[in-house]
């Protein structure tokens, strides 16, 4: 597997992935935009819901997946963050919080943690929420994680197994301390416990959240419905319609249109024909992961030279708008441990780079730029201007802009590492573990 080294360029120009970097429109960081109420993630209102209140929204991506606990896919949780619970939350402050656990959980030894769980939940197929359904979702990801069948290994390799104590008391094992157990719990959506066996759960979500599943068009749409079961707080929305466009003007063109209710990742230069956009400051890390192990991003003075060829400080105010700020050369924000504040970013320097790669004797050479275009704000964007940079510098970017599903994995193949590859990293356990070990 490649070490973890990276091309820093901008934080907080994408919302968290706590339902993705297209979150709701009072809380995701990227701009996001609502012509009439509502956000990506319906969330609940308070009441019952307003019969015949509907609203659509458009993502910048399509899940890939609808199987919480196969992928590590924002446009997935933007949906599944309706339909799936998890057993801790977080306040607005970030702490955790009881979520269907009815109290922060105890630590039994050091590789042992208690639940104590609600009582009187149930999935929305009918089945109980207990001791039972959270052995199987632990049990579930166990094995996906052993077989080597999801992209979540980096949320949940500690994991070996649980145990119910009774019908409302759980007990989650480590294979080690694992202080960051907790913190795992609250990624973690359950699923009830005659899903364990099922291996791919996308035809048909099933969880105890405020919205339920009702139907996928392909490539087209997903729709959900309020939960008339819902133990919590009732959404104000009886019906979300979810819609797909990875295209920035298409989905402000929709949105001014009255055909999207609200958008996602609203370009900067466009927020101020938006009837209303909300912004916010993130945690998200745009980088570009360089394959220290093999071709020409193995030299060390290739991979010096590949940051100073990029102007972070441009792209900060002008692809962005103002709405980034320049990652100071690490993955970790500074509220995460590990932060290290000392360390300041990579200068601009062309005639710098371009005299590096001269002297390491790849001038002119081939390198691959690997990336996406819609999942995050500005991304093809970004790769363009990058790829740009590097030309100038001397080199011959073969620009690679992939088809999602294709993109992930690519993104998630550590044993043959393209020689560039952009993500755009957040870090939703907020422990330092999170980034390093997923890249």
């Amino acid at each position: 597997m490649a070490p973890v080294v990276a091309l820093g360029l901008v934080a907080a120009a994408c919302g968290d992935d706590d339902g993705g970097s297209e979150d709701t429109a009072g809380g995701g960081s990227a701009p996001t935009s609502e012509g009439g109420t509502g956000g990506t993630s319906a969330g609940t209102g308070g009441g019952e819901p307003v019969e015949g209140a509907e609203i659509t929204i458009a993502l910048g991506s399509e899940p890939t997946s609808l199987d919480p606990q196969l992928v590590d896919d924002g446009g997935e949780r933007a949906i599944n963050d309706n339909i799936y619970e998890t057993l801790l939350t977080r306040t607005p402050e970030g702490e955790l919080a009881p979520g269907l656990a009815a109290e922060l959980p105890t630590q039994v030894d050091d590789t042992t943690w208690e639940f104590k769980l609600r009582e009187g939940i149930t999935f929305h197929n009918g089945d109980a929420f207990n001791a039972e359904s959270v052995v199987a979702t632990v049990n579930r990801m166990v094995g996906l994680v052993e077989r080597g069948e999801t992209d979540n290994d980096g949320f949940y390799a500690t994991l070996t197994g649980a145990e119910a104590v009774d019908e409302t008391t759980v007990r989650i094992m480590t294979d080690g301390a694992d202080g960051v157990l907790p913190a795992r719990m609250y990624w973690m959506k359950q699923i009830p416990a005659s899903a364990e066996k099922t291996p791919d759960m996308s035809e048909e979500p099933i969880g105890t959240g405020p919205y339920t599943f009702v139907s996928r068009n392909q490539g087209v749409s997903i729709e959900l419905a309020a939960n008339p079961d819902y133990w919590g707080e009732a959404p104000a929305i009886a019906g979300v319609t979810y819609e797909f466009a990875d295209d920035a003007a298409t989905r402000l063109a929709g949105l001014k249109s009255g055909k999207y209710d609200v958008i996602t990742n609203l370009s900067p230069q466009d927020v101020d024909q938006a009837p209303k956009h909300v912004t916010g400051k993130g945690q998200e890390h745009p980088i570009i992961i360089l394959d220290a192990d093999d071709g020409i991003t193995a030299d060390v003075n290739v991979r010096k030279a590949l940051n100073l060829a990029v102007d972070k400080e441009a792209i900060a105010e002008n692809l962005f708008g103002g709405f980034a700020s320049i990652d100071a050369g690490q993955l970790l924000s500074p509220a995460i441990l590990g932060h290290n504040e000392q360390l300041e970013p990579y200068g601009y320097d062309p005639e710098e780079a371009k005299s590096m790669l001269e002297e390491a004797g790849v001038a002119g050479e081939k390198i691959q730029l690997v990336g996406e275009s819609g999942r995050w704000l500005k991304d093809r964007e970004l790769l363009e201007a990058v790829a740009g940079y590097w030309t100038e510098a001397g080199l011959d970017v073969q620009l690679e802009v992939l088809e999602f599903g294709a993109y992930l994995d690519v993104l998630f193949d550590r044993e043959n590492r393209a020689d560039t590859i952009y993500v755009s990293s957040s870090n939703d356990l907020l422990d330092p573990d999170r980034q390093l070990a997923t890249y």
